[in-house]
C-alpha cells in the first residue's frame, strides 16, 4: 500500500474536510510555447496568498497535453517547491491523474514521491470500459494514493458514470473526495446518492466543481433516503477551473457561504451570487462556443491582471472563441465585485520575483 491520509501533515485533512478554495492550477507558457517558470511560479504565489486551501495541478485546466510535452513531473516540482516555500499554512496538494491503468499508477507515484497528499483521477481515458473494470482501475490507483473522484464533463471529454458506480467507488478505502464536474444537476446527484449509498458521507468529503452552479452547490443541503432515514448532506468546497481567477473573491465567498449554511434562512444577496458567478464563468469557459475557449478563457483573464504574458496554450489551436473577449469584457464590467484585480495590482511584483 502506498500513502494514505493517516499520513497526511496536520491541519491537510482538516482542511479538506472542512471544505476549501482549490484552484485549479493552469499553465503558464512563453510566446514560444515552452514552460515559463517564473509566471507558474507567481500563480502559485497568487493562489497561497489569495488564501486558497490546496491546489489542484496537472489536472484539466493545467491541459493535459502536459504528459506528452514532458512537463508533468516539472509542473507538479514547482508548484509543490513554490507552495511549500511560500505558504504558511498546510496546503492540500493535488496532482492530476490520467490515463489508462498503468500511466494512471505511474503519475500516483510520481505525486506521491514528490510530497502530493491526493490525486485527482480522470476516467476519460477508460471509455468504453466496463463498471467492473472503472473500479478495479481506481482501486489499483488508490492502492498508491489517496484518491479524488472526478465527474468530468462530457462536453470536454468525461464519461457518464451512473450513481451504481458512485456507490462502488465511494467504498474504496482509499477515497477521500469526489471532484463533482458533470455540469449536469441530475449526475451531480446520483453522486450524492451513491456515496450516502455507500455509507461513505463522513469519509468522502463532496466538492464542487460545476463551475455553471457554483454558489448553490455551496448553498445547498442535500437530503438522501437510507434504509427509512434521511441522511442529509452538503458539498463543503471546491476544486474548480472558474477558481483558477478571482481567487481572493472566492476565498471570502466561500467563507460567506459556510456561515450562512448553518444559518436559519441564506441572505437573498448571496442567493443572487449564483446568477452572477454562472454568467461570469459562462463569459471565462466559453460556453457560447460549446467550451472551446475554456482553458483560453481562464489565461485571458490571468493575462489582464498581469500573471500571465499571454493566453498560450500548448496546442496552438486552443484559444479564446469567437466573441468570447468581448464577453469578458462585459462580465468585468457588469460585476466589478467579483474579480480581485486590485489585490492583484498591490502584490504582483512580489509574486513576479
Amino acid at each position: 500500500m502506498g500513502s494514505r491520509i493517516d499520513d497526511w501533515p496536520a491541519g491537510v485533512c482538516q482542511a479538506l474536510r472542512a471544505g476549501s478554495v482549490i484552484p485549479a492550477h493552469p499553465l503558464a507558457l512563453t510566446a514560444d510555447r515552452s514552460f515559463d517558470v517564473r509566471r507558474q511560479a507567481a500563480l502559485t504565489r497568487y493562489y497561497v496568498d489569495a488564501g486558497a486551501g490546496g491546489l489542484a495541478v496537472g489536472v484539466h485546466t493545467t491541459q493535459f497535453a502536459i504528459r506528452d510535452a514532458g512537463l508533468y513531473r516539472p509542473v507538479l516540482e514547482l508548484a509543490q517547491r513554490t507552495a511549500s516555500e511560500w505558504s504558511n499554512k498546510p496546503l492540500v496538494m493535488i496532482a492530476g491523474l490520467a490515463g489508462r491503468t498503468e500511466q494512471a499508477v505511474r503519475e500516483a507515484d510520481i505525486a506521491a514521491g514528490i510530497g502530493y497528499h491526493a490525486g485527482l483521477l480522470s476516467l476519460a481515458a477508460m471509455k468504453g470500459a466496463s463498471e467492473d473494470d472503472l473500479i478495479a482501475h481506481c482501486e489499483r490507483v488508490a492502492q498508491r494514493i489517496p484518491v479524488i473522484g472526478f465527474y468530468l464533463q462530457p462536453a470536454v471529454g468525461g464519461i457518464v458514470l451512473p450513481a451504481s458506480f458512485w456507490k462502488r467507488f465511494a467504498a474504496i478505502e482509499n477515497v477521500v473526495a469526489i471532484k463533482m464536474a458533470p455540469f449536469n444537476r441530475y449526475r451531480t446527484l446520483d453522486v450524492i446518492r451513491g456515496v450516502v449509498e455507500a455509507k461513505a458521507e463522513d469519509r468522502v468529503t463532496l466538492y464542487t466543481g460545476n463551475d455553471d452552479h457554483i454558489v448553490l452547490d455551496l448553498l445547498a443541503p442535500f437530503p438522501v433516503v437510507r434504509g427509512g432515514e434521511t441522511v442529509t448532506v452538503r458539498i463543503k468546497g471546491g476544486l474548480l477551473g472558474h477558481w483558477s481567477v478571482w481567487v481572493k473573491r472566492a476565498v471570502e465567498l466561500l467563507a460567506r457561504i459556510h456561515v450562512a449554511a448553518s444559518a436559519p434562512e441564506v441572505p437573498a444577496e448571496l442567493l443572487a451570487l449564483d446568477a452572477q458567478v454562472t454568467d461570469c464563468n459562462s463569459a471565462i469557459f466559453d460556453v457560447a462556443n460549446n467550451f472551446h475557449g475554456v482553458i483560453a478563457g481562464c489565461h485571458e483573464v490571468l493575462r489582464r491582471q498581469g500573471l500571465l504574458e499571454g493566453i498560450w496554450c500548448l496546442d496552438p489551436d486552443e484559444t479564446l472563441g469567437p466573441g468570447q473577449s468581448a464577453e469578458i469584457d462585459r462580465v468585468y464590467a457588469a460585476y466589478p465585485h467579483l474579480n480581485d484585480d486590485a489585490f492583484v495590482r498591490a502584490n504582483l511584483d512580489r509574486w513576479l520575483l
